[in-house]
Order: C-alpha cells, then structure tokens, then sequence
C-alpha cells in the first residue's frame, strides 16, 4: 500500500504492539497510537513468566514503548464509549467481562478517540461494527 493511500492515524492493540517487529508497516496507519491499558498490559509482561530470557524480551519491548508513545489516556468520555462497547458485545450474545475487559477497554479508547483499531485478534472484538472500525493485521 503506497503512503499516500494508508490512513492517516490508528490505534494499536495489545497484540500489535507485541508483534510491532513482525509486521509489515505498509498495512499499519501512518500515525500510531496505543491506550494506556496496552501499556498496563505490556508492563505486566515481564512478570507474567519464569523463563529468564523471555523476561529480558518482554523488558525490553516495554522499555521501547515507553520511549516511543505517549498513551491515550482511558478517561471519562472513553468510560461512556465502554458502555456502548459493553451493550454491543452483550447484544450479539458475548460475554463482556473476564479476560475480554481489557480488550473492550481498549476498544472504547479507540471509539472514544475516533480512531480505528488495529489489531493481530479480530475476534475478540467481534459485534463492533458500526461502532469501532476494527482492521485485523
């Protein structure tokens, strides 16, 4: 895809963020951004295995995340925008809650920012349409 035809500004979830080095930047927005609660995430990454090398990988990764965003705040109009997340996902018959909360939030920041959301896990933010463009990469 040439510059001049990707769009302008995005969101980046989770699952981007973490395989931002696999992926080919042509298909991502020209401008990224990422939620605070993807940077919550990242930071509970090294945590989150015994394994010593992958600790040192996941350091790192959240090391240059910090350097290079500025996060989107998850503020009051993103908690209205989680409302009509939540409202969406239950309607199609999801669960909204659990371990799919943080991708929703996520999904709100984006709705509340009037940004699309790119992610690497489409499905977990199926029964957003019409409310969150959602661009699986």
């Amino acid at each position: 895809m040439a510059e001049a035809q990707r769009p302008g500004r995005g969101l980046l979830d989770t699952s981007v963020l973490i395989d931002l080095d696999k992926i080919d930047v042509s298909v991502l927005p020209i401008a990224v951004a990422v939620s605070v609660l993807t940077m919550a995430e990242v930071a509970a990454g090294p945590h989150a295995t015994d394994d010593p090398a992958e600790r040192a990988r996941r350091q790192d990764r959240l090391q240059r995340a910090e350097a290079a965003f500025d996060p989107l705040p998850f503020d009051g109009e993103a908690a209205r925008a989680y409302g009509r997340i939540v409202a969406a996902v239950m309607a199609a018959g999801r669960k909204a809650r659990g371990t799919r909360a943080v991708d929703l939030l996520i999904a709100a920041t984006a709705l509340s920012a009037g940004l699309p959301l790119y992610t690497r896990n489409g499905n977990d933010f199926r029964a957003l349409d019409g409310l969150v463009d959602v661009v699986v990469v």
